[in-house]
């Protein structure tokens, strides 16, 4: 019967570890997001002729491989 016990503690002890290191996985994931939001933002304020050209670039390919 301890044996049980035992047995179901650590299974329960390794869901709350999992747990917990999903949710730092996801808050580390969600962190880099916003360093590469920022960035792509400040790259658009320094040039935003060549933003408008590599955007409109990529526009015109996405349309060609979708038709």
């Amino acid at each position: 019967m301890d044996e049980n016990i035992i047995n179901d503690l650590n299974d329960e002890l390794e869901s709350v570890l999992e747990e917990g290191h999903s949710s730092l996985r996801d808050a580390e994931l969600e962190e880099k997001i916003k360093e590469i939001k920022t960035e792509t933002e400040l790259f658009i304020r320094k040039h935003p002729i060549a933003s408008v050209v590599i955007s409109s670039a990529v526009g015109y390919f996405i349309g060609r491989i979708f038709r």
